[in-house]
């Protein structure tokens, strides 16, 4: 079976982490795009489960978890995936480690940050409604956010040179 290959016509797992508004997802259909691979973002499925009431930390974590599910049966049938995701603690990005493990794909974690304050401001107060977090809301959430260690690319959004190629580089 033919199924969406890294640049180097192997599988991979690529996870997105950072703020909300600093590009992610943006970035992350960019990738999916050139991949052929599918993109499964996490906050739509939270959105849902807050549309059932469920909210708070626990659907927060179902949410991941049910995009790592998902992930899992899409790296069955042979494609790569992309995750887009905050992935604030450690929780919810030890999810990404074990899938590639399972599923025998390497793991690229790409965390992303806008390192020009106002323009990330004005990035997250632009966003549509349905999908708004006020800034007030990214800064206590960037207070929360543990740090990533690990294997990864750091992308900065505010650097005005495109980082896909990078991006599709460590990819391969």
């Amino acid at each position: 079976m033919s199924g969406a290959t890294g640049p180097a016509g192997e599988q991979v797992l690529v996870v997105f982490a950072g703020l909300p508004g600093v590009g992610k997802t943006t970035l992350a259909v960019r990738v999916g795009a050139a991949l052929r691979a599918p993109v499964l973002p996490v906050d739509p499925v939270e959105r849902a489960l807050g549309r059932y009431g469920l909210t708070g930390d626990v659907p927060g974590m179902a949410a991941y978890a049910a995009v790592a599910g998902l992930a899992e049966v899409q790296l069955g049938l042979g494609l790569s995936v992309v995750v887009d995701a905050v992935n604030p603690v450690a929780g919810a990005r030890g999810l990404w480690p074990d899938l590639a493990e399972r599923a025998g794909v390497p793991l690229r974690v790409i965390e992303v940050h806008c390192g020009d304050e106002a323009e990330h401001r004005r990035r997250v107060e632009a966003r549509p409604p349905a999908e708004h977090v006020t800034w007030e809301q990214t800064l206590v959430r960037r207070a929360e956010y543990e740090p990533l260690i690990g294997p990864r690319l750091v992308v900065d959004t505010a650097v005005a040179t495109d980082p896909l190629p990078g991006i599709l580089a460590y990819l391969s």
